[in-house]
């Protein structure tokens, strides 16, 4: 059985930045030497890159772990340390990504090519000839790496497809899709043979070509969680056209007219926004006995259904998958009708613009302190945490920088307003220091 895979979560982390050096001039007949410490190099992206040979997210499987190279740490005589490459991971096209712990729209990949950087590489640390200044020309002071992005993402497949084949299990979606492609998907006499989206492409008379695909059977519930459907009802949303595909002999006990609304009733559950795809209705499986009674019948349904007199009759073609009868006509109109169908966009809501607001926007606290039960106090927060990881405590002079970013950020004083005392340990990760009045 082909393996197919559309959703999945991975973990990408980006590169830390390089380190900074501290080191001086030590050379002959240079009496002045002075700082000569190099910055780190920048830390690799994690960025995803549109394969359009791909069809399915199972190289995923296996692998769902990604992590960026570190940046090149400085060296001495003021020379930089290297910049990371970056790493790519490769999708297929359609590909939808979010963060998995927010849920938040971060990017649509369509077209073959496109990138979307997920994790941002730290920055490299700067080396001690950034800290030279009148005040202190030798500086002993150097910092490290920014930590690289770390992040969980969710990536969804939706099967980049111009037209979608939808309908219940058996009413002839692999015969049709295997009759005017070259694709081969499986095709048997029972319900659900089709177990995952099949691609096919399309040629018409006329010279004119699409995408179609084949998509699992529906049946009522779909959208609830019964069947195959729910798996795959997320692959209609990127078509353009539906091919609802009806078995118009009634062989199986069902009322054609009734499967018709099941099936919508399922797609507009969904999403609501499927029922403004154009429809074409397919009547397969014309050559059985009863078939011909049976399509008259459902047109007078269809027609008494209809709430404007004035809108365009759902155009309705009658075919033969295994005779492949009808299937000229059917494809033409379906041509047209895909010529004058615009995308329709899936995140437009969603997605925000890309617009500088200027203005005052208050942060919120850059630490945060809390009292373990053994009368620690800690400190953390995503901005404190970073200046500690950049913080290069092998040096004294480093390490007095960031008493004094602390004492910056007000966080001597919140402590003394909670009430620490001398002598009082404080724990910043795993570092633990006293409390100094």
């Amino acid at each position: 059985m082909s393996m197919f895979l559309d959703q999945v979560t991975i973990d990408v982390k980006a590169g830390k930045g390089g380190d900074g050096m501290v080191a001086f001039r030590r050379e002959k007949y240079v009496p002045d030497g002075g700082p000569a410490g190099g910055d780190g190099g920048r830390g690799g992206d994690v960025i995803l890159i549109v394969e359009e040979g791909l069809r399915t997210l199972m190289d995923f499987r296996f692998n769902r772990h990604f992590k960026a190279q570190p940046g090149e740490n400085g060296m001495s005589k003021g020379m930089h340390g290297r910049g990371s490459e970056d790493t790519f991971v490769k999708v297929p096209p359609g590909t939808t990504v979010r963060d998995a712990d927010t849920g938040t729209l971060i990017g649509d990949l369509i077209e073959n090519g496109q990138t979307l950087t997920v994790a941002k590489g730290g920055r490299g640390g700067r080396g001690n000839i950034r800290f030279a200044s009148a005040k202190n020309p030798a500086p002993e002071i150097a910092e490290n790496g920014e930590p690289g992005q770390e992040r969980k993402i969710e990536l969804e497949l939706k099967v980049l497809a111009d037209v979608g084949l939808v309908g219940f299990p058996s009413v002839g979606k692999s015969t049709l899709l295997s009759v005017i492609s070259s694709a081969r998907p499986k095709i048997g006499a029972y319900h659900f043979t089709t177990l995952v989206p099949n691609l096919g492409m399309v040629s018409t008379s006329d010279g004119r070509s699409f995408a179609a695909a084949d998509l699992p059977g529906l049946i009522e519930g779909a959208s609830q969680g019964i069947g195959l459907g729910t798996q795959f009802l997320r692959h209609i949303e990127r078509t353009r056209v539906i091919l609802h595909v009806i078995d118009m002999s009634g062989m199986e006990g069902r009322d054609p007219y009734e499967d018709y609304l099941a099936i919508n009733k399922e797609l507009a559950s969904h999403n609501l926004r499927l029922m403004e795809r154009p429809q074409i209705i397919v009547a397969n499986k014309m050559d059985m006995p009863e078939a011909e009674e049976n399509l008259k019948k459902f047109k007078e349904q269809i027609e008494k259904e209809r709430t404007d007199e004035y809108a365009d009759h759902l155009p309705i073609f009658p075919i033969s998958g295994v005779a492949r009868k009808g299937i000229d006509p059917l494809l033409n109109a379906t041509a047209d009708l895909l010529d004058v169908t615009p995308e329709f966009p899936l995140y437009e809501e969603e997605i925000i613009e890309d617009t500088v607001h200027y203005g005052f926007q208050p942060e919120g606290p850059e630490y945060t302190i809390d009292r373990d039960p053994d009368a620690t106090w800690v400190l953390s927060g995503e901005t404190l945490e970073r200046l500690f990881k950049m913080t290069n405590f092998e040096h004294d002079e480093s390490v007095m920088r960031f008493a004094r970013q602390l004492r910056g950020m007000g966080i001597d004083e919140a402590l003394r307003a909670r009430g620490a005392k001398d002598g009082d340990i404080v724990r910043i990760a795993e570092y633990e220091f006293e409390f100094v009045e």
